[in-house]
């Protein structure tokens, strides 16, 4: 054989071995895991963005749920995907970073292991009590914590969750004692809630909205820097007593660590043509939720919170010796 036929066969195998262009990217359906089980907030924002990537690329975007361990079960699984863009992650911001922190099983790193594509939705956490508690608003609540303390439970979708956290940092930035009632999901919380044998949530307005107009429970106040339309007669937590308490979920999609550059970008690109149509934004403001706004809708900006929340959300679960129980 001629070193021009070797040439042009060694051509031909590098051509071959190439990976697909971003403009013939996508050619066969993406995987979507989800490491929550269908139906929770994370889940249908990310089938809201499903819809609109395979309209715009063509190809399926399937959502794969898998669920456990507070989201690591799914992180873990997505982190060992092979990274050439058919597999990608849509989680909580919150608790992804958190996972390794609280799961000795969960050997990924949320920064290196993820390249960020972009943020779906916000949603500020509410402070919640039944409607028969004691206090009215934010700050007789802290004044009767602090005068009872390790005496008030607050509920939560489980260890490592985001309605965890959440209030793991209302605890410490209130001073005050509360103690942890882990469950299977919001819905088992919230109705022990209404109930009255569960005093707190932390938790998104998605999942308590109903309630909350309804008066089956008690609202004191949002944790962010705007009132929500949704429920206008709720004070900020600034307004209502605890300036800088702020905890939004956010829930982000990442490519596999190692994907193509190009591939990264289409994916990108599209994020950012979802931001723009009118179906998308309307689906995800009837989650109680908003789209990022300008300086948090690119993936640096993501890639930015990612680090933050990481580095904030481990300080405060060192502090408080937080287990994923």
């Amino acid at each position: 054989m001629s070193w021009k036929t070797l040439a042009a066969t060694g051509l031909l195998v590098s051509l071959a071995a190439a990976p697909v262009s971003a403009q013939d990217y996508p050619t066969k359906p993406v995987t979507v895991i989800v490491p929550f089980a269908a139906g929770g907030p994370t889940d249908v924002a990310a089938r809201i963005y499903g819809e609109f990537f395979s309209r715009t690329l063509g190809q399926q975007f399937v959502v794969e749920n898998a669920a456990g361990a507070g989201g690591t079960t799914g992180a873990l699984r997505a982190s060992r995907a092979t990274p050439d863009g058919y597999t990608i992650f849509v989680h909580n911001v919150a608790p992804h970073v958190a996972g390794p922190a609280l799961y000795p099983s969960a050997t990924y790193d949320p920064v290196k292991n993820f390249e960020p594509i972009g943020t779906l939705a916000f949603a500020a956490h509410y402070i919640v009590v039944n409607k028969n508690f004691k206090a009215n608003n934010l700050k007789e609540f802290i004044d009767f914590a602090k005068a009872n303390p390790g005496k008030i439970n607050y509920g939560s979708a489980g260890g490592g969750s985001a309605t965890h956290l959440a209030c793991v940092l209302f605890g410490q930035q209130a001073g005050i004692e509360l103690t942890h009632v882990p469950y299977r999901g919001t819905g088992p919380a919230l109705n022990d809630l209404v109930a009255g044998t569960l005093d707190l949530m932390c938790d998104q307005g998605l999942n308590m909205m109903g309630q909350a107009t309804a008066g089956t429970v008690k609202v004191l106040a949002v944790a962010q820097k705007t009132r929500f339309p949704g429920l206008p007669n709720v004070p900020t937590s600034a307004e209502a007593g605890l300036p800088g308490f702020e905890v939004s979920a956010a829930t982000a999609m990442y490519a596999i660590a190692g994907t193509p550059a190009p591939v990264v970008a289409r994916l990108a690109q599209t994020m950012a043509a979802a931001y723009k149509d009118p179906g998308v934004r309307k689906r995800i403001e009837d989650l109680a939720s908003e789209l990022p706004g300008p300086g948090q809708d690119t993936p640096q900006a993501l890639g930015q919170f990612t680090r933050s929340e990481m580095e904030r959300l481990g300080a405060a679960i060192k502090k408080g010796n937080v287990k994923a129980q």
